[in-house]
């Protein structure tokens, strides 16, 4: 049985971590009717999560 290489195993450990990121319990936490800078709580969850997932593939993706 071969072993994935370590950017592969990267790749799917970010996979999950955003199915963890934007699965039910996470967000049924932030969906409140409170506001950040006028932006609903759920919304601003849901962007700022998005960012740092494309930013964490930028890193997994360019490190060598």
């Amino acid at each position: 049985m071969t072993t994935m290489p370590a950017k592969e195993q990267r790749l799917v450990a970010v996979f999950l971590l955003s199915n963890v990121l934007f699965n039910f319990p996470l967000l049924a936490l932030f969906n409140r009717s409170t506001a950040v800078f006028g932006i609903p709580i759920l919304y601003a969850y849901i962007f700022l999560a998005w960012g740092c997932l494309i930013a964490l593939l930028a890193v997994v993706v360019e490190h060598k």
